[in-house]
């Protein structure tokens, strides 16, 4: 019996050891988090949100104990495949509420442009990889090109909050493998005069006969709302208005788990996916949001401590940017539902419904516990 139980624990140890505790506590915080949030918003979506979430710590578990060399030499065919599977929506892919986004590979619709998320970062911490110490303007050059064939692929599903957040992923590798601020000026600065010519002069370039060029009509109307949801309270403005009615309702400690209004008279739309944020708003309130801000932070911080120690340089863009994409989501999410930034459709990171990108970030997860594993490996050799 005591031979039993010492393998028991043993294989239990084994089965643990590539995972870094601290994430993996995070990680159950959040999926529980979700899976309460899940119960009130969308019960009949909560069986299949466990499925979602158990694919999800199989692949986290799988990639943590792959040692980060082989993960990075995975790296091209996976940007290459990513590629190619975007190509093959451009091309046959199905079309869902106006956007042409989604795949059916017949056992399963997945939507490819999630995996560039991942796909991008790591192809461009491997090219860096294998460019270090002889990086040049030239590299980084090259580096743009490999950040904009997918970004450009995804502007023209439309998808244009996907977009972003892989131009913000592989923006990030850029910056931390030494991009000049000479370069990155520039566009921070037409990026704030485009913002407050937007605020600025708002009524008169929101008028229907205005054409924005560079934006699709629903794009401009998303932004237009932004500035004055009340212009359609019904139309356009009404995930706005109801989002901000259901958080600011929600008060110091909320209305209780299942005593939403806002949430149960179907008021808040897309209540179990985007904007699932103005549920926790409305029944927990600043206190059940201020909490979930703290996780989202010790995850982020934890992210960058790894990232900081991580043995190579190609670890250190990798981890880094994987950290930076949980800031993205997490920011640009809580933004549109707070009613501070345009609705781009961007998922509340381990909360939301959904079964791509929760894989997606538990592959980043699983990206970050390989890189401490490869710290905690070099300090005992």
């Amino acid at each position: 019996m005591t031979g039993r139980r010492f393998d028991l624990r043993r294989a239990l140890v084994g089965l643990l050891e590539p995972l870094d505790p601290i994430l993996l506590v995070l990680l159950c915080l959040l999926l529980g988090y979700s899976f309460t949030l899940m119960a009130s918003a969308s019960p009949a979506r909560m069986e299949s949100q466990m499925i979602n979430s158990a694919v999800a710590v199989v692949v986290m578990w799988v990639t943590a104990r792959l040692p980060i060399q082989r993960i990075l030499a995975l790296a091209l065919p996976v940007y290459l495949i990513g590629v190619l599977l975007l190509v093959a929506v451009a091309v046959f892919g199905e079309t869902s509420k106006g956007a042409q986004r989604w795949l059916n590979i017949g056992v399963a619709r997945i939507q490819p442009s999630e995996i560039m998320k991942i796909a991008v970062p790591l192809m461009l911490a491997w090219y860096f990889h294998h460019r270090e110490g002889a990086v040049n303007a030239r590299d980084f050059v090259a580096a743009g090109i490999l950040l904009v064939i997918p970004v450009g692929l995804i502007v023209r599903q439309p998808d244009l909050g996907t977009a972003l957040l892989v131009a913000a992923a592989g923006f990030f590798v850029l910056f931390f493998a030494g991009l000049s601020w000479k370069l990155i000026a520039p566009v921070a600065v037409a990026g704030i005069v485009g913002i407050g010519t937007i605020v600025g002069f708002g009524d008169r370039i929101c008028q229907p006969e205005v054409d924005w060029v560079v934006l699709h009509g629903y794009q401009k109307n998303r932004v237009c709302t932004l500035l004055d949801p009340t212009s359609d309270p019904l139309g356009k403005g009404f995930h706005i208005i109801q989002s901000t009615i259901a958080i600011g309702s929600g008060g110091l400690a909320g209305k209780g788990w299942r005593d939403g209004t806002q949430t149960h008279l179907a008021f808040i739309p897309e209540r179990h996916t985007d904007f699932i944020f103005a549920v926790l708003g409305e029944e927990f309130g600043f206190v059940g949001a201020c909490l979930l801000v703290f996780m989202y932070i010790a995850l982020i911080t934890r992210g960058f401590v790894i990232a900081m120690a991580a043995p190579a340089l190609s670890s250190r863009l990798l981890a880094g940017a994987v950290t930076m994409i949980f800031f993205t989501y997490a920011f640009v999410n809580m933004g549109m539902v707070s009613g501070i930034l345009p609705v781009v459709g961007v998922p509340l990171p381990f909360i939301s419904y959904g079964g791509t990108a929760l894989v997606t970030l538990c592959l980043g997860l699983g990206i970050l516990m390989s890189v401490q594993r490869a710290r905690l490996t070099t300090q005992k050799t």
